[in-house]
């Protein structure tokens, strides 16, 4: 299983990188993925000149083949101007160019960092269009890290919180689901099929006020329909 990290942050160090870590190390925890990180500040000229030539350089391939391979994402960016980073929207334009359904039905974690808590809808009004557009399955708690965060009460159960459900999407779209989460959808392993039948169809009350098992007759071929008058009769006392 691959995860992988896209940070946009430009600055060494970056807080950007930092959350995308604690991101990524939290839902390594999880999954026991590997892991995989892109560096969109590393890639900026090669992104630049894909939009001129139309065609990727070999950092920039690897990293959009990366990202088609993962089995989930965390895409993190600083806010600029109430918005995602260009640099971090020119990368997801240039992998949607080349390949349009490069993140359909994959699962993402969306995160963003600033410098004031006030820029936190970012997240809804900016990050969460894009991947929806984009046909990924974002998961429903986004992160977004102020300043006055880092070191704060809340940071890390919001990170818990996240990649616990990008975890939980991950196995799910890989098949590793455990017994547990196979038999709360419905799978029963040791029940043979008259069980399931007989546990799965609820009871209808009777004339005469008695309680009769709706099942299914195995000497017949359907059920048996009690008329609704008896029904109404028997419930009044």
């Amino acid at each position: 299983m691959k995860l992988v990290v896209v940070s946009a942050g430009l600055s060494v160090p970056s807080s950007t990188r930092l959350l995308a870590d604690r991101l990524a190390a939290a839902t390594v925890g999880e999954t026991s993925a590997d892991v995989h990180v892109v560096e969109l500040r590393d890639l900026a000229v090669e992104i630049a000149h894909n939009f001129t030539s139309g065609f990727p350089g070999p950092a920039l391939a690897s990293a959009i083949d990366a990202v088609r391979a993962a089995d989930g994402l965390v895409v993190v960016t600083p806010v600029f101007s109430a918005s995602y980073s260009g640099l971090f929207k020119s990368f997801f334009d240039v992998l949607s160019v080349s390949d349009q359904d490069a993140l359909a039905g994959k699962p993402v974690l969306i995160a963003a960092t600033g410098g004031s808590a006030r820029h936190s809808l970012v997240l809804e009004h900016a990050l969460r269009p894009l991947f929806s557009y984009l046909r990924a399955v974002v998961v429903p708690t986004a992160v977004y890290a102020a300043s006055e965060d880092w070191g704060a009460e809340g940071l890390a159960s919001r990170i818990d919180r996240a990649a616990g459900e990008l975890a939980g999407l991950m196995l799910m779209k890989g098949g590793a689901v455990g017994v547990g989460r196979g038999e709360a959808a419905g799978v029963h392993k040791h029940e043979s099929a008259s069980e399931r039948e007989s546990a799965s169809v609820p009871e209808l009350p009777a004339q005469g006020g008695g309680v009769r098992s709706a099942a299914l007759d195995s000497s017949r071929s359907g059920f048996e329909v009690v008329p609704f008058a008896q029904q109404l009769a028997a419930l009044r006392p």
